[in-house]
């Protein structure tokens, strides 16, 4: 009987260590998943900071073109 019991507590001990070890591993791995996600949006967000320099240096050089030839439409009203 006493085989039998060590028997039982081995399995239960084996299952239980080895839900444990599943358990953290699926931990990890959902801490992976968390920390390439986090790097994806920090890359987005760079992505995004980038292109909204270029948005503002392209608005920039748009108006000064604009003014450039509201300019020269001005003078060439004045002439007529």
């Amino acid at each position: 009987m006493k085989e039998f019991a060590a028997a039982i507590a081995g399995a239960v001990i084996g299952v239980g260590g080895t839900f444990f070890i599943s358990k953290g591993d699926r931990q990890s791995q959902a801490r992976d998943a968390v920390i390439r996600l986090t790097e994806a949006v920090e890359h987005i967000a760079r992505q995004l900071e980038i292109l909204h320099q270029d948005m503002k240096e392209d608005r920039r050089e748009t108006y000064e073109r604009i003014g450039s030839v509201e300019q020269r439409l001005s003078r060439l009203e004045g002439m007529r």
